[in-house]
């Protein structure tokens, strides 16, 4: 069994720098490689601060690998019942401190509340013209 689980692990690797590989090449970013003799930022690896480290695990995966495990991972807790599930009083306090949040941001209140004058506004005249037209119809 470990032996199986070894093999998919491999295959998976193997799939993760081939997806890699695939993304340098269309987006034409070089490919990386490390050791002694290689260059980080124009230096030395050796010479560089912090040399860089190869992405392993999920950091190597695309994106959309990564949103599939992550969903898949979602999914199972839900199945076994460990997931979060928000009570009412949870979210109404999540929901209080992410508005005191933005409630903090002046200029982002002072458009919403702009945005919200022009449709009332808006909505005020639509409403007077068709009840001129009612009116009219009624005589």
């Amino acid at each position: 069994m470990a032996d199986r689980d070894q093999i998919e692990q491999h295959q998976e690797k193997n799939k993760n720098e081939q997806e890699d590989l695939n993304f340098r090449e269309r987006t034409g970013q070089p490919q990386e490689t490390s050791g002694p003799g290689n260059k980080v930022n124009g230096k030395e690896e050796s010479e560089s601060q912090g040399a860089r480290k190869s992405n392993r695990g999920f950091a190597a995966m695309s994106p959309e690998r990564q949103k599939a495990i992550a969903s898949e991972g979602g999914r199972a807790a839900h199945r076994q019942g460990v997931a979060h599930e928000w009570s009412s009083n949870e979210a109404r306090q999540a929901g209080r401190k992410g508005g005191q949040a933005v409630s903090q941001n002046r200029e982002h209140m002072s458009e919403i509340g702009r945005k919200g004058g022009q449709r009332s506004g808006n909505r005020r005249s639509t409403n007077e013209r068709n009840e001129g037209s009612r009116e009219n119809e009624l005589l």
